[in-house]
Parts: structure tokens; C-alpha cells; sequence
């Protein structure tokens, strides 16, 4: 158990380190959200009014609207920059090494995940305390309720990068791939308009953005901040992170990888 321990502190203590010394990621991480929230927010406010959903008791503005969808895009992207460090570690020869050590290589990739959704949490919280210095808060208490909501998105979301990312072997692709998954994720869910706007204008896209992760995993940071709990999103994004945490194990597994020649 000990040797387990150490490198678990090991693996988060390097991941933390890393987004320390990089300064730009940090504030790419920070600017990307905010550039939503101020500009995109107020250009879409009287076109883009909310209604009386759950988990809101009163009308809302746009820009309170869009603030668990901008929490989960930080997750999103953090989650993608992580696998490729991994992509990059791998070309490297560093994670090649750490991954041939006495240690499963499940926990070894568990330890990597743990320390992605740490650094995106962290990210998460700097945003909401520059949206609460735009005037946009939430309950207090709700701030508290929204953090296993984010261990279990983060999870779930470094997760599906750690799977990408045992598909690829260059580093050059995986820019590619990354934009291939991320946009469509991102822009097909609920993080920037609720699902009844959809059905307004397709029926068929509605259904698409229901069936996809990363909404529900936005739902459930969303009702959190409101302190409550949205249970289906809490299964589906549950049943999502072991799906795609079961796939990133066998594509790094050697013996049956997804790119095993």
C-alpha cells in the first residue's frame, strides 16, 4: 500500500508542478471561459433569455445560465491537454518507463486521472471566483455541494481523453482528433442553451445532445451549484466514466491495446 501511496503522490505531485510552471495554460484555461462569459454572454443576452428550468426558481439571465457550461468546458479541455502530456510523455520515453514498473499499470493510469481532474478542479473554482467578481454568484453552500459534481465530471472527462489517447501514437495527431471530439461535445450539449431550445428547431438534435456525456455531466455540476442533485446525470455520467475508463485500460494494456500490431 505504501508503494501504491507514494506514486499516486508522485504522478499528482508532477502533474501539479507542471501547471505551475506553465504559466500560459493557466491563464488560457481562465481567459477561454471568461471570453464566453463577458463577450459572447452579453452579445446573446436578449436573444438567448432563459426561462423557469430546474434546478432555477426565477427567470435567469443568460450569463448565469451558461457559467456550469463554462465549468464543465474548463474539464473538457483540461482533460484533452492531460491525455497529451500522456501522448507526449509516451513520445518521450518518461511515461513508457513509469508504465513498466512493479505497480499495475491500472493504477498507474488511475494516478494520472486523479491528478488531470485535480488541476481542473482547482481551475474551475478560480473561474467561478471571477464570476462571482462579475456579479454572477451562486447559493454558498452551493459552491460546496458542486465539488463531488466535478471530482465525478473531471473523472469522467480524463477519462475519455486517457481513451483517445491510447489510440494515438504521434503527437501530431492527436491536435486533430482533439478538435474532432471537443467542439462537437461542447457545442451539442446544454453548457451554452437548454435542451427545449433545441427541440424547438430539431427534434433530432435535441435527442443527440441527450444521448451525449459531456451534457450530463454539465447538468450534474449545474444542479450542485443550485444544491441539488439531478440523479440521472449523476448515473449517466457515473456509467460514461467506467465505460471509458474500462476502454483506455485495454487500449494501454499491451497485450490487447486498441493499436496492438
Amino acid at each position: 500500500m505504501t508503494a501504491y501511496l507514494v506514486a499516486l503522490r508522485a504522478i499528482v505531485l508532477r502533474e501539479m508542478l507542471r501547471f505551475v510552471h506553465q504559466r500560459s495554460r493557466f491563464l488560457s484555461a481562465l481567459v477561454r471561459p471568461l471570453v464566453w462569459l463577458v463577450i459572447f454572454a452579453a452579445g446573446f443576452r436578449a436573444a438567448l433569455g432563459v426561462s423557469i428550468i430546474p434546478p432555477y426558481q426565477t427567470y435567469i439571465t443568460y450569463e448565469v445560465y451558461i457559467v456550469p457550461g463554462l465549468c464543465g468546458m474548463i474539464q473538457l479541455f483540461n482533460g484533452m491537454q492531460s491525455s497529451l502530456s500522456l501522448v507526449y510523455d509516451q513520445e518521450m520515453g518518461s511515461m513508457r518507463l513509469l508504465l513498466t514498473s512493479r505497480l499495475p499499470r491500472a493504477w498507474l493510469l488511475f494516478c494520472k486521472l486523479l491528478a488531470g481532474t485535480a488541476v481542473s478542479i482547482l481551475q474551475v473554482y478560480v473561474f467561478l471566483a471571477l464570476a462571482a467578481a462579475f456579479g454572477i454568484t451562486m447559493p454558498p453552500l452551493g459552491y460546496l455541494y458542486v465539488f463531488p459534481a466535478l471530482v465525478l465530471s473531471g473523472l469522467m472527462l480524463g477519462a475519455l481523453g486517457l481513451l483517445i489517447s491510447s489510440t494515438i501514437r504521434q503527437l501530431e495527431n492527436f491536435a486533430g482528433v482533439m478538435n474532432f471530439v471537443i467542439f462537437p461535445m461542447f457545442f451539442m450539449s446544454s453548457a451554452l442553451y437548454p435542451l427545449w431550445k433545441m427541440a424547438e428547431s430539431s427534434p433530432l438534435l435535441r435527442d443527440i445532445c441527450a444521448l451525449n456525456p459531456f451534457t450530463h455531466a454539465v447538468e450534474l455540476i449545474r444542479f450542485a451549484l443550485y444544491e441539488s442533485v439531478n440523479l440521472w446525470a449523476l448515473v449517466w455520467v457515473a456509467v460514461a466514466f467506467a465505460v471509458f475508463l474500462i476502454g483506455a485500460l485495454i487500449g494501454y494494456d499491451p497485450a490487447r491495446g486498441l493499436t496492438r500490431r
